[in-house]
């Protein structure tokens, strides 16, 4: 049995009158899960909606906690981490994450990063030691599989493709995902959503066919 962290992050909700105002990561995302769950019913699922309920942002004070030894912070400096150690405990019970996400201005929503930031933490997912040379942090968990299902209104994010130097939000979580512990990371894209257009519904179809494929393949 294991255990899926499912994070949206769209503003969009799923169930608007009208369909065209609904997010298509989400939508998405959620086929990956009912596909994932009618093949592995007994596993766990942890789920976090962004786009609703943001993750506040990190401050001075939330900095000064963190670096805080334990047997030193005071009550408020506790608090001011509560979800932080929650969200980081969440994250080390996955063995799978899935990660729903729209392209905002080329790079991630703000609620997706201020999730990283408040998860990305030091003696919790990442140790630093600076005998490592020019490589001092090194990742605390592993054996992790992330799975990114992004959406773009444009096209050509990929390796060789016509905005591939404009890509901040693939790249960006790859890199990110290490410190998450992860070993295998996977992301389906659906594009031309400005478009609209027959190669939009054409990128829509191949995701919901690589959906399929990825969940038969990890399962």
């Amino acid at each position: 049995m294991k255990t899926v962290l499912h994070i949206d992050t769209s503003a969009r909700r799923t169930d608007n009158y009208v369909q065209e105002y609904n997010s298509i990561s989400k939508t998405l995302a959620a086929t990956f899960m009912d596909k994932w769950m009618t093949i592995n019913s007994e596993d766990q699922v942890i789920y976090r909606d962004l786009g609703l309920n943001p993750p506040v942002f990190i401050n001075q004070d939330w900095i000064a906690a963190v670096f805080t030894p334990d047997d030193k912070k005071k009550d408020e400096q506790k608090t001011l981490l509560t979800l932080s150690d929650t969200l980081i405990d969440e994250l080390d019970r996955a063995d799978i994450i899935l990660i729903s996400s729209p392209m905002y201005n080329y790079g991630m929503p703000a609620v997706l990063k201020a999730w990283f930031d408040q998860v990305i933490r030091i003696d919790k997912t990442f140790s630093f030691d600076l005998a490592r040379g020019d490589f001092p942090l090194e990742p605390i968990m592993s054996g992790k599989t992330l799975v990114l299902i992004s959406s773009s209104g444009e096209f050509g994010f990929e390796i060789g493709g016509i905005r591939e130097k404009m890509n901040h939000l693939g790249t960006h979580i790859e890199v990110l995902s290490r410190y998450l512990g992860v070993d295998n990371f996977y992301e389906i894209k659906s594009e031309y959503q400005e478009f609209g257009d027959e190669r939009h519904e054409k990128s829509l179809s191949d995701a919901y066919i690589a959906i399929e494929k990825l969940v038969e393949q990890l399962s």
